[in-house]
Protein backbone atom coordinates (compact mmCIF):
# COMPACT_ATOMS: atom_id res chain seq x y z
CA UNK A 1 0.00 0.00 0.00
CA UNK A 2 2.87 2.60 0.75
CA UNK A 3 4.71 1.41 -2.42
CA UNK A 4 1.58 2.31 -4.70
CA UNK A 5 0.89 5.73 -2.50
CA UNK A 6 4.51 6.93 -3.14
CA UNK A 7 4.35 5.67 -6.93
CA UNK A 8 1.12 7.51 -6.85
CA UNK A 9 2.95 10.99 -5.07
CA UNK A 10 5.47 10.96 -7.59
CA UNK A 11 3.05 10.88 -10.72
CA UNK A 12 1.39 13.52 -9.44
CA UNK A 13 4.21 15.94 -8.28
CA UNK A 14 5.39 15.80 -12.13
CA UNK A 15 2.25 17.06 -13.18
CA UNK A 16 2.58 19.62 -11.25
CA UNK A 17 2.94 23.60 -12.37
CA UNK A 18 6.80 24.04 -12.50
CA UNK A 19 6.32 26.54 -10.39
CA UNK A 20 4.61 24.58 -7.58
CA UNK A 21 7.60 21.47 -7.86
CA UNK A 22 9.67 24.49 -7.64
CA UNK A 23 8.15 25.43 -4.57
CA UNK A 24 8.60 22.31 -2.51
CA UNK A 25 12.43 21.82 -2.99
CA UNK A 26 14.47 22.91 0.06
CA UNK A 27 16.15 26.95 0.17
CA UNK A 28 19.04 25.14 -0.20
CA UNK A 29 18.62 23.85 -3.37
CA UNK A 30 16.78 26.53 -4.84
CA UNK A 31 19.59 29.09 -3.92
CA UNK A 32 22.38 27.44 -2.57
CA UNK A 33 24.79 30.44 -3.00
CA UNK A 34 23.08 32.24 -0.73
CA UNK A 35 23.24 32.14 3.31
CA UNK A 36 19.96 31.40 5.27
CA UNK A 37 18.86 35.51 6.72
CA UNK A 38 16.13 38.06 5.42
CA UNK A 39 17.37 38.67 2.10
CA UNK A 40 17.18 35.08 1.56
CA UNK A 41 13.54 34.66 2.83
CA UNK A 42 12.20 37.96 0.98
CA UNK A 43 12.79 36.78 -2.01
CA UNK A 44 10.84 33.61 -1.15
CA UNK A 45 8.16 35.44 0.64
CA UNK A 46 7.61 37.53 -2.76
CA UNK A 47 7.67 34.17 -4.99
CA UNK A 48 5.38 32.47 -3.20
CA UNK A 49 2.86 35.50 -2.08
CA UNK A 50 2.72 36.28 -5.95
CA UNK A 51 2.12 32.68 -7.45
CA UNK A 52 -0.03 31.47 -5.15
CA UNK A 53 -3.61 31.82 -6.06
CA UNK A 54 -5.38 31.87 -2.86
CA UNK A 55 -3.07 34.67 -2.02
CA UNK A 56 -4.45 38.68 -2.00
CA UNK A 57 -0.81 39.48 -3.43
CA UNK A 58 -1.70 36.85 -6.78
CA UNK A 59 0.14 38.19 -9.95
CA UNK A 60 -0.85 37.15 -13.44
CA UNK A 61 1.78 35.15 -15.02
CA UNK A 62 1.58 38.11 -17.81
CA UNK A 63 2.26 40.56 -15.34
CA UNK A 64 5.11 39.15 -13.61
CA UNK A 65 8.02 41.47 -14.40
CA UNK A 66 11.45 41.71 -12.65
CA UNK A 67 14.10 44.14 -13.53
CA UNK A 68 18.12 44.01 -12.91
CA UNK A 69 20.59 46.46 -13.27
CA UNK A 70 23.80 44.80 -14.47
CA UNK A 71 27.16 46.34 -13.48
CA UNK A 72 27.94 46.23 -10.04
CA UNK A 73 24.29 44.42 -9.47
CA UNK A 74 24.78 40.96 -11.68
CA UNK A 75 28.54 41.42 -12.53
CA UNK A 76 31.67 43.63 -11.06
CA UNK A 77 31.75 46.90 -11.86
CA UNK A 78 34.93 47.86 -10.34
CA UNK A 79 37.73 48.87 -10.77
CA UNK A 80 36.07 50.20 -13.39
CA UNK A 81 32.96 49.62 -15.66
CA UNK A 82 33.75 46.73 -18.17
CA UNK A 83 32.27 49.03 -21.44
CA UNK A 84 34.40 51.81 -20.21
CA UNK A 85 37.38 49.80 -20.37
CA UNK A 86 36.48 48.30 -24.05
CA UNK A 87 36.14 51.73 -24.83
CA UNK A 88 39.45 52.25 -23.63
CA UNK A 89 41.40 49.53 -24.94
CA UNK A 90 40.02 50.31 -28.50
CA UNK A 91 40.49 53.75 -28.73
CA UNK A 92 43.01 55.23 -26.61
CA UNK A 93 42.84 59.18 -26.84
CA UNK A 94 40.56 60.44 -24.01
CA UNK A 95 38.91 62.74 -26.32
CA UNK A 96 35.10 61.86 -27.08
CA UNK A 97 35.82 58.57 -26.19
CA UNK A 98 32.27 57.08 -26.39
CA UNK A 99 31.30 58.62 -29.31
CA UNK A 100 34.36 57.66 -31.46
CA UNK A 101 34.06 53.95 -30.23
CA UNK A 102 30.36 53.61 -30.65
CA UNK A 103 29.50 55.23 -33.44
CA UNK A 104 30.11 55.01 -37.39
CA UNK A 105 29.70 51.75 -38.02
CA UNK A 106 27.30 49.03 -38.67
CA UNK A 107 25.40 47.86 -35.85
CA UNK A 108 26.78 43.83 -37.33
CA UNK A 109 29.95 45.46 -37.01
CA UNK A 110 30.00 46.92 -33.75
CA UNK A 111 28.38 43.60 -32.25
CA UNK A 112 30.92 41.93 -33.90
CA UNK A 113 33.62 43.77 -32.67
CA UNK A 114 32.35 43.68 -29.32
CA UNK A 115 32.12 39.91 -29.08
CA UNK A 116 35.58 39.55 -30.53
CA UNK A 117 36.90 41.58 -27.31
CA UNK A 118 34.75 39.96 -24.70
CA UNK A 119 36.23 36.33 -26.23
CA UNK A 120 39.86 37.54 -25.05
CA UNK A 121 39.63 40.66 -22.76
CA UNK A 122 40.56 39.49 -18.78
CA UNK A 123 40.03 41.29 -15.31
CA UNK A 124 43.07 42.44 -13.91
CA UNK A 125 42.11 41.19 -10.64
CA UNK A 126 40.97 37.42 -11.30
CA UNK A 127 42.83 36.91 -14.79
CA UNK A 128 39.42 36.04 -16.14
CA UNK A 129 36.74 37.23 -18.47
CA UNK A 130 34.79 39.91 -17.32
CA UNK A 131 31.88 37.78 -18.97
CA UNK A 132 32.92 34.98 -15.98
CA UNK A 133 32.63 37.34 -13.40
CA UNK A 134 28.94 37.07 -13.34
CA UNK A 135 27.34 36.89 -9.82
CA UNK A 136 26.72 33.21 -9.10
CA UNK A 137 23.34 34.52 -6.18
CA UNK A 138 22.26 36.68 -8.74
CA UNK A 139 22.06 33.63 -11.55
CA UNK A 140 20.47 31.67 -9.27
CA UNK A 141 17.85 34.38 -8.64
CA UNK A 142 16.96 34.85 -11.63
CA UNK A 143 16.57 30.95 -12.21
CA UNK A 144 14.41 30.88 -9.47
CA UNK A 145 11.96 33.72 -10.97
CA UNK A 146 12.12 32.24 -14.59
CA UNK A 147 10.87 28.91 -13.09
CA UNK A 148 7.75 30.75 -11.64
CA UNK A 149 7.37 32.00 -15.01
CA UNK A 150 9.03 35.79 -14.48
CA UNK A 151 10.44 37.36 -17.15
CA UNK A 152 13.31 38.80 -16.58
CA UNK A 153 14.91 42.19 -17.78
CA UNK A 154 18.26 44.00 -17.91
CA UNK A 155 17.93 47.23 -17.06
CA UNK A 156 21.50 49.48 -17.10
CA UNK A 157 23.20 52.46 -17.70
CA UNK A 158 25.09 50.58 -19.76
CA UNK A 159 24.96 50.73 -23.43
CA UNK A 160 21.91 48.09 -24.80
CA UNK A 161 23.84 47.12 -28.03
CA UNK A 162 26.91 46.37 -25.78
CA UNK A 163 25.16 44.30 -23.14
CA UNK A 164 22.74 42.49 -25.82
CA UNK A 165 26.30 40.93 -27.27
CA UNK A 166 26.37 38.68 -24.02
CA UNK A 167 23.20 38.83 -21.62
CA UNK A 168 22.04 35.26 -23.53
CA UNK A 169 25.04 33.31 -23.03
CA UNK A 170 25.92 35.05 -19.39
CA UNK A 171 22.51 35.55 -18.17
CA UNK A 172 20.04 33.59 -20.16
CA UNK A 173 18.34 36.73 -20.84
CA UNK A 174 17.53 37.58 -24.85
CA UNK A 175 18.37 40.75 -26.46
CA UNK A 176 14.92 41.91 -26.36
CA UNK A 177 14.91 42.35 -22.73
CA UNK A 178 17.66 44.22 -22.79
CA UNK A 179 17.17 47.82 -21.90
CA UNK A 180 19.56 50.17 -21.42
CA UNK A 181 21.12 53.02 -23.15
CA UNK A 182 20.84 53.53 -26.42
CA UNK A 183 22.41 55.72 -29.30
CA UNK A 184 20.59 56.51 -32.63
CA UNK A 185 20.21 54.36 -35.84
CA UNK A 186 20.57 55.35 -39.56
CA UNK A 187 18.88 53.07 -42.55
CA UNK A 188 20.98 52.65 -44.99
CA UNK A 189 22.18 50.84 -48.17
CA UNK A 190 25.51 49.20 -49.31
CA UNK A 191 27.33 49.43 -52.33
CA UNK A 192 25.99 45.64 -53.29
CA UNK A 193 22.13 47.54 -52.98
CA UNK A 194 21.67 45.30 -49.06
CA UNK A 195 19.90 47.46 -46.66
CA UNK A 196 21.83 48.30 -43.40
CA UNK A 197 21.77 49.99 -39.62
CA UNK A 198 24.62 52.53 -39.18
CA UNK A 199 25.31 53.69 -35.46
CA UNK A 200 24.93 57.47 -35.07
CA UNK A 201 26.46 59.88 -32.33
CA UNK A 202 22.90 60.80 -31.03
CA UNK A 203 21.58 59.49 -27.14
CA UNK A 204 17.72 58.49 -27.33
CA UNK A 205 17.57 56.96 -23.84
CA UNK A 206 20.08 57.48 -21.03
CA UNK A 207 18.97 54.75 -19.34
CA UNK A 208 20.63 55.63 -15.86
CA UNK A 209 18.21 57.52 -12.42
CA UNK A 210 15.29 58.35 -13.73
CA UNK A 211 16.04 57.23 -17.41
CA UNK A 212 15.24 53.63 -16.10
CA UNK A 213 11.81 53.99 -15.22
CA UNK A 214 11.37 55.74 -18.39
CA UNK A 215 12.65 53.66 -20.13
CA UNK A 216 10.88 50.72 -18.16
CA UNK A 217 7.79 52.11 -19.71
CA UNK A 218 9.35 52.65 -23.29
CA UNK A 219 10.52 49.37 -24.03
CA UNK A 220 8.56 47.04 -21.41
CA UNK A 221 5.31 48.91 -20.94
CA UNK A 222 4.55 47.01 -17.80
CA UNK A 223 5.49 47.95 -14.11
CA UNK A 224 8.01 45.64 -12.41
CA UNK A 225 6.77 43.46 -9.40
CA UNK A 226 10.37 43.11 -8.44
CA UNK A 227 13.84 45.38 -9.25
CA UNK A 228 17.22 44.43 -8.35
CA UNK A 229 19.92 47.44 -8.02
CA UNK A 230 22.79 48.85 -6.39
CA UNK A 231 23.67 52.45 -6.56
CA UNK A 232 22.10 55.67 -6.66
CA UNK A 233 21.40 54.85 -10.24
CA UNK A 234 18.84 52.64 -9.65
CA UNK A 235 17.19 54.13 -6.72
CA UNK A 236 14.00 55.66 -9.34
CA UNK A 237 13.74 52.35 -10.97
CA UNK A 238 12.73 50.77 -7.35
CA UNK A 239 10.74 53.50 -6.20
CA UNK A 240 8.39 52.77 -9.19
CA UNK A 241 8.35 49.52 -8.93
CA UNK A 242 7.37 50.06 -4.98
CA UNK A 243 4.69 52.53 -6.45
CA UNK A 244 2.43 49.85 -7.38
CA UNK A 245 -0.06 47.90 -5.61
CA UNK A 246 0.29 44.73 -4.13
CA UNK A 247 3.52 42.67 -3.21
CA UNK A 248 6.54 44.29 -4.41
CA UNK A 249 10.43 42.98 -4.04
CA UNK A 250 12.70 45.75 -3.72
CA UNK A 251 16.58 44.84 -3.07
CA UNK A 252 20.00 46.60 -3.12
CA UNK A 253 23.30 44.81 -3.30
CA UNK A 254 25.91 46.25 -0.58
CA UNK A 255 29.54 45.83 -1.83
CA UNK A 256 31.06 45.15 1.80
CA UNK A 257 33.54 42.63 0.94
CA UNK A 258 36.68 43.50 0.21
CA UNK A 259 38.46 40.32 0.63
CA UNK A 260 36.35 38.10 -2.10
CA UNK A 261 35.45 41.29 -4.49
CA UNK A 262 35.28 44.89 -3.28
CA UNK A 263 33.74 47.09 -0.56
CA UNK A 264 32.48 50.47 -0.96
CA UNK A 265 30.09 52.81 -0.50
CA UNK A 266 30.08 54.99 1.23
CA UNK A 267 26.67 53.77 3.07
CA UNK A 268 28.01 52.07 6.28
CA UNK A 269 31.45 53.20 6.63
CA UNK A 270 32.31 51.96 3.60
CA UNK A 271 35.02 53.14 1.30
CA UNK A 272 33.62 56.12 -0.68
CA UNK A 273 33.84 55.87 -4.65
CA UNK A 274 32.75 57.06 -7.98
CA UNK A 275 31.31 53.95 -9.67
CA UNK A 276 28.25 52.31 -8.05
CA UNK A 277 27.94 54.81 -5.64
CA UNK A 278 25.33 53.61 -2.82
CA UNK A 279 25.03 56.51 -0.11
CA UNK A 280 23.76 56.73 3.98
CA UNK A 281 20.80 58.56 1.96
CA UNK A 282 19.66 55.75 -0.06
CA UNK A 283 20.77 53.38 2.85
CA UNK A 284 18.24 55.42 4.89
CA UNK A 285 15.31 55.38 2.38
CA UNK A 286 15.93 51.82 1.69
CA UNK A 287 15.20 51.06 5.47
CA UNK A 288 12.49 53.04 5.84
CA UNK A 289 10.56 51.70 2.85
CA UNK A 290 11.34 48.58 3.50
CA UNK A 291 13.54 47.43 0.53
CA UNK A 292 16.00 45.09 1.21
CA UNK A 293 19.85 45.41 1.28
CA UNK A 294 22.03 42.52 0.00
CA UNK A 295 25.16 41.95 2.19
CA UNK A 296 27.64 40.56 0.05
CA UNK A 297 29.46 39.58 2.82
CA UNK A 298 26.83 38.06 4.91
CA UNK A 299 24.31 37.01 2.88
CA UNK A 300 26.12 35.33 -0.20
CA UNK A 301 27.99 31.92 0.68
CA UNK A 302 30.13 32.50 -2.53
CA UNK A 303 30.31 35.20 -5.14
CA UNK A 304 31.10 33.61 -8.60
CA UNK A 305 31.16 30.06 -10.14
CA UNK A 306 34.84 29.50 -9.80
CA UNK A 307 35.28 29.73 -6.02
Amino acid sequence: MKRRAFIWLLGAAAAWPLSARAQMATSDSLLPSWNDGAAKQAIFDFVRATIDRASASYVLPEDRIAVFDQDGTLWVEHPMYTQVVYCLERVPALEKILAATLTGMSVEEFKTEAKKWLETAKHPRWNRSYTELAYQPMLEVLRYLRDNAYKTYIVTGGGQDFVRVYAGKVYGIPPEQVVGTAGGTKYGYGKDGKPFLTKEPKLILNDNNAGKPEGIHLMIGRRPYAAFGNSTGDRQMLEWTAAGAGERLKMLVLHDDAAREYAYGPAQGLPDTKIGVFTPALYEEAKKDGWTVISMKNDWKRIFAFE
